[in-house]
């Protein structure tokens, strides 16, 4: 679902039908896959969860991830102020689960996997791979995929 040039240059209206359309295929995603009983359910834990990961993707890889996304998502991204340390991936769970009322760790877990596992279908492997070397070990199964990396 990368917004193509001529999408990118289309007239206001037309570009936010499309958004839309977008936005609303990756909370669908989200509502699938977590198992959400409702859309505003969804929608409501892909805010947090996005909000949360735009602050420790930085640099080139939050350029192009925020270009990837649907505009709302990549508002979300974009609008947050880069961590100097990116969390561990169990720092990232605790750090949703403080967000997600009446969130434990296995909740936040799942909802973070929801939808972090719904981006590569949307963003490619190639960027998917950038943002997993970017951050500290142990997102990959956050993303939905094996964790093959090197331990220190």
């Amino acid at each position: 679902m990368t917004v193509t040039t001529q999408e990118r240059y289309a007239a206001p209206e037309e570009r936010t039908s499309t958004d839309r359309a977008d936005w609303d295929r990756l909370v669908e995603s989200v509502r699938e896959s977590g198992q959400y009983p409702t859309r505003a359910e969804a929608e409501r834990v892909t805010r947090i969860v996005l909000s949360t990961l735009g602050g420790h993707v930085t640099g080139e890889e939050r350029v192009d991830l925020a270009r990837a996304l649907p505009e709302e998502a990549a508002r979300l991204i974009a609008g947050q102020i880069p961590v100097t340390r990116p969390l561990t991936a169990p720092g990232f769970v605790d750090s949703v689960a403080a967000r997600v009322e009446g969130a434990t760790p296995a909740t936040a877990r799942w909802d973070v996997s929801s939808v972090l596992s719904a981006l590569p279908p949307l963003i490619g492997d190639a960027l998917t791979d950038r943002i997993l070397k970017a951050l500290p070990p142990g997102y990959a199964l956050l993303f939905g995929h094996a964790d093959l990396g090197p331990r220190l």
